[in-house]
């Protein structure tokens, strides 16, 4: 088993190495220096390796530090629960959703197929291998930060040392489910493909993890202690079948096979895509625009795509609806709540540059226009013409900010009443500002997304992403929109300084699109 798992490993490696040289090849400027030949090039290779390495390493505890400290550590602020507790609590629920979400085994990934499909590896050697090491992963990269947060929080010592074991026995008890349910039913789970009931299951975890400390309820450690040991029981007995269980070749083939990896994997991933989408698409004769030229394209796409384009926005806005009434009941009912979400809602404007960010459509919707226009549009010499373009561009980027506007209003209008309802400001303009600075940071990603489509279009005909550079700008959006969760500043200066840098960022971009979207919006090879 051993000799197989260092194997799959230097399969992985070599499959990064290549990703890597790859990405290093779409860069622009390093693309024209570096030549075809360079995936022979031992000391890039080498090189390349080393990364992959290191990623590797830096992976086992990045993720971790970051789902302890946003998930678990900074939500123990909201309440006036023992933090020992609370953290113990959240840790727990948390723990019970992420098994059933994340089985490791059950992920299909092109590694798995190469090995296993490809190149015939003893597949129950290959999977338990690398399912032990993932769990070995999984400790190590838990331990030091359930320590380091712990102590901060007040837990205890054994505690902290433990909770890493107890999400190993709920992972270990969890994929020993999946292989009972698959000796039974003949169908094997596949974890990219959560059913409604995980979904629920999921809700019902996050809602007990967040719901209960508002209401003064927790896990204490002693309900933890029994709870720890249970974990453990069972998951020994688990291990111990789901070593023994040898029917893992059946299995994988199931799981890859429903999750299109094959040699065709991304052809047929993208024809999916294109199935999907194309059902969502109303193709009504009757639908008709009183508009022309340009204007008259666009509104017809939207009206024949608006299921893609809004669907999940008005989603959002339930969401969003249903959790300001929820604010509003529980600074009614609780003083101490109210005087939190004030304190929260004067200080924590930059959190909300983070959550705008996930709640943003126009990185979804610009594949979209791409998958379902563009990559057939763009086949024309007339569409590329600078006029063209630019006037699809102008209707564009007006539907995109509508299109987010309504769950941006939701959430200024209801962060202003809130704020009024728990005990208000002592500058009257913060309502305002904070409503506005809301919709700006809307506006904002709408802008960035649509330009970074038009200035480094990453797809090529068959809507295989293929840009490097649009990866890494969009990586260090992310970056920075996740450091504004660590910032507090009140609400007039950062709303304010939002704001402006908002419109400054809008008139910039759209001043390149404008200038050099005529160059760069194309199909890439």
């Amino acid at each position: 088993m051993l000799k197989t798992f260092f194997t799959s490993f230097k399969l992985q490696n070599t499959y990064r190495t290549n990703s890597i040289i790859y990405s290093l090849k779409q860069l622009p400027l390093i693309k024209r220096i570096l030549p075809n030949s360079l995936y022979k090039n031992k000391g890039l290779k080498i090189f390349a390796g080393i990364i992959s390495i290191l990623w590797e390493i830096i992976n086992i505890f990045i993720g971790k530090v970051i789902y302890i400290a946003a998930m678990i550590f900074m939500a123990l602020s909201w309440y006036k629960t023992n933090n020992a507790d609370t953290f113990i609590h959240i840790f727990t629920f948390l723990t019970l959703a992420g098994g059933v979400l994340n089985t490791y085994m059950l992920n299909p990934t092109k590694d798995k197929y190469y090995a296993i499909i490809l190149m015939n590896i003893n597949a129950r050697e290959y999977g338990l291998s690398n399912y032990y090491y993932q769990l070995i992963k999984l400790i190590v990269g838990f331990l030091p930060f359930t320590i380091l947060f712990g102590m901060i929080a007040g837990v205890p010592l054994w505690i902290q040392i433990a909770i890493p074991f107890f999400v190993l026995g709920i992972k270990l008890i969890v994929m020993n489910y999946c292989i009972y349910d698959f000796k039974k039913t003949n169908k094997a789970s596949n974890e990219n493909l959560p059913t409604k009931f995980v979904w629920g299951f999921v809700g019902i975890c996050l809602l007990l993890a967040y719901g209960l400390p508002a209401i003064n309820i927790t896990l204490n450690q002693t309900i933890f202690l029994y709870v720890f040991i249970i974990a453990v029981i069972l998951g020994i007995v688990s291990l111990v079948k789901i070593h023994n269980f040898n029917d893992y070749r059946r299995m994988y083939k199931q799981v890859l096979t429903e999750s299109n990896v094959y040699i065709q994997e991304k052809a047929t991933g993208t024809q999916a895509m294109k199935d999907t989408s194309l059902k969502q698409i109303e193709l009504d004769k009757n639908y008709t625009s009183n508009k022309s030229g340009f204007a008259y394209f666009h509104d017809l796409f939207v009206k024949r795509h608006r299921k893609i384009l809004t669907t999940a926005v008005k989603k959002q806005s339930i969401v969003i609806l249903l959790i300001i009434i929820a604010m509003i009941i529980g600074i009614q009912m609780n003083n101490d709540f109210k005087v939190k979400t004030n304190e929260i809602l004067l200080v924590y404007l930059p959190y909300f540059v983070f959550i705008m960010y996930c709640i943003n459509r126009s990185s979804s919707v610009t594949q979209a226009m791409f998958m379902n226009c563009d990559h057939s549009m763009l086949t024309y010499r007339i569409y590329r013409t600078p006029k063209v373009i630019l006037g699809i561009f102008k209707e564009r980027l007006k539907t995109l900010i509508t299109i987010n506007l309504l769950p941006a209003v939701l959430m200024g209008g209801g962060l202003a009443l809130l704020l009024y309802l728990s005990g208000g400001t002592d500058n009257p303009i913060n309502y305002a500002i904070q409503f506005v600075s809301i919709i700006a940071m809307s506006i904002f990603f709408s802008v960035h997304y649509l330009v970074m489509y038009y200035l480094l279009q990453p797809y090529n005909v068959n809507t295989e992403m293929k840009s490097s550079t649009y990866k890494v700008v969009q990586g260090l959006t992310y970056i920075v929109c996740w450091y504004m969760i660590q910032i507090q500043m009140p609400i007039f200066t950062f709303g304010i300084a939002t704001i402006v840098f908002c419109i400054a960022y809008c008139l910039i971009s759209l001043f390149l699109a404008y200038k050099y979207a005529p160059k760069t919006f194309k199909l890439r090879v």
